[in-house]
């Protein structure tokens, strides 16, 4: 994607975009998205040195593409800027933070002696120091084992499916949550669906791209692009995906930010949820008992980007004696690495702040969000627990539903 193909030109300098944005209202260093991005462009295109330090302050939430008026693909204009013109002191803490499967494939054999060693308060106070990682950050947890390992052993039951599907599992599954990917694969067998996975997947590159390993995230999405387009070409597979970031990186990030092209893919990559509702809308059914549960719903802003919500909510309200409330669609500051930094911890949770007042004064039983860094946010931040929506539906199959 070219410059002019970000329709910076388009922008009629409205400053919709940041009344909209959530870092302009918490960091008073931040100019804006229309500063930073079109505004911003012009003057870079004259002089390259007139980039501006304050684009690190971006979490491209992208809520400001979605409030333009014009289309503006502000977001992208200002990651597309990061990339080309910040200067790369690149970091160990960044590096560590970014280079995910690096990091759970060390950690998962080791889960319970890595998770005992983050949880403790002097080690956190050591990591700040060290490598300006907030000591106040909750760290996530590793699963004992990763989920492509527990796989394998239902590999063969998978691929005797008719009716399959491809799942991008992402690293949170696969080194964080394999419950999540377990869940996956119970709710999609119930409805007579197989899942295979990728015959070879990287981290979908958000972190590298956020923290300046542009060049390391580019070379994983050339694979992830091969891995799908054999999956979706050759098998002739639909991909799925639970993240709703990862959903949206595969699908756009690529070749608008790294010009890694999945357009022709793009129709065939889904979050999982708008994947079972529109099955479930076409005729497929799915027994699920009655649950007696008020859940709150976070929209995560690349959820909001797609526009994908909906899907999600009216999959919830499927199940019987659930009870949906749909919170202000607000972002919850974390946005990945961003809110483990300890020069943004402050921001991160200013953003954050209205989300978890509505939530501990909503009385919900449960929060429920599509996106991994948000419900580390959610639970760190409030008192609830915060769950995917597939685990919830997984918790909801009635007892005779097959388990994998």
């Amino acid at each position: 994607m070219s410059l002019r193909e970000t329709g910076f030109e388009s922008c009629i300098k409205c400053t919709v975009c940041t009344t909209a944005c959530p870092v302009s209202r918490a960091n008073p260093h931040y100019p804006g998205p229309k500063q930073a991005g079109p505004d911003g462009a012009r003057l870079r295109l004259k002089d390259p040195t007139l980039y501006d330090e304050a684009l690190k302050y971006c979490t491209n939430c992208k809520r400001c593409e979605v409030a333009c008026p014009s289309d503006v693909k502000i977001g992208d204009i200002i990651q597309r800027a990061r990339a080309e013109y910040a200067p790369h002191n690149l970091s160990l803490r960044d590096a560590l933070l970014s280079h995910t499967d690096i990091m759970g494939s060390l950690s998962t054999p080791f889960a319970p002696l890595v998770n005992a060693a983050t949880g403790m308060k002097p080690v956190r106070q050591l990591l700040d120091k060290a490598l300006k990682i907030d000591h106040r950050r909750s760290l996530p947890k590793y699963a004992f084992g990763t989920f492509r390992q527990w796989y394998r052993k239902q590999a063969a039951a998978q691929a005797q499916f008719a009716d399959k599907v491809a799942f991008f599992h992402g690293c949170y599954v696969n080194y964080n949550n394999s419950t999540l990917g377990k869940d996956l694969v119970k709710v999609f067998n119930a409805m007579n669906i197989g899942v295979e996975l990728l015959s070879k997947e990287k981290c979908c590159g958000v972190p590298l791209i956020a923290n300046g390993f542009v060049d390391k995230a580019r070379k994983q999405a050339r694979v992830n692009a091969r891995s799908l387009e054999e999956a979706i070409v050759e098998r002739r597979l639909p991909v799925i995906a639970t993240s709703s970031t990862c959903t949206f990186t595969l699908r756009d990030e690529y070749p608008h930010v790294l010009d890694v092209d999945t357009t022709p893919l793009r129709d065939s990559i889904e979050l999982a949820t708008r994947f079972l509702w529109r099955r479930l809308e076409d005729g497929a059914t799915l027994d699920l008992k009655p649950t007696p549960l008020r859940v709150a719903y976070h929209t995560p802003c690349h959820m909001e980007k797609m526009g994908w919500a909906i899907y999600t909510l009216e999959l919830l309200k499927r199940i019987p004696g659930v009870e949906v409330l749909v919170l202000d669609s607000r972002c919850c500051g974390i946005a990945g690495t961003y809110g483990f930094k300890s020069e943004n911890y402050p921001t991160s949770q200013a953003i954050g702040e209205p989300l978890f007042k509505q939530i501990e004064q909503s009385g919900v039983d449960l929060v429920i969000t599509d996106c991994e860094t948000c419900k580390w946010q959610i639970e760190m931040s409030t008192s609830k627990r915060c769950e995917h929506p597939i685990t919830l539906l997984a918790q909801a199959l009635a007892d005779n539903s097959p388990a994998c």
